[in-house]
């Protein structure tokens, strides 16, 4: 395993923790691939306001979590549905729900 990253089935496993432990919800929408999968979040809170993060590149190097996408409010089922096609472009990819408040608070504290 290069770069030191953990596998992805023991990040997964820390996620769910971490957000249990600051009084929130978890769950795993879709399992993939235990050591190398990409893994995606979609955060709400209190069911509302769905937002999907990925982690994107940046300049010094990381891959911080980021906002793809976030719910219509007017449209809320197309969130859901664009979750469906992004999964199903990445087969080995985890999909975790976190429900928690504060989810850029929450996401900002993983990349400490």
């Amino acid at each position: 395993m290069s770069g030191g990253r953990l596998p992805a089935h023991l990040e997964v496993a820390a996620l769910i923790r971490a957000a249990e432990a600051d009084g929130g919800f978890a769950a795993v929408l879709s399992k993939g691939e235990r050591e190398g999968g990409a893994i995606y979040l979609t955060t709400c809170e209190r069911g509302r306001n769905s937002r999907l993060w990925e982690r994107m590149p940046r300049l010094d190097g990381r891959r911080i979590f980021t906002v793809s996408r976030e719910q219509d409010t007017e449209k809320p089922h197309e969130y859901d549905e664009y979750l469906q096609r992004r999964m199903a472009r990445d087969e080995d990819g985890w999909l975790i729900e976190l429900d928690v408040v504060d989810a850029e608070r929450f996401i900002a504290q993983l990349a400490d």
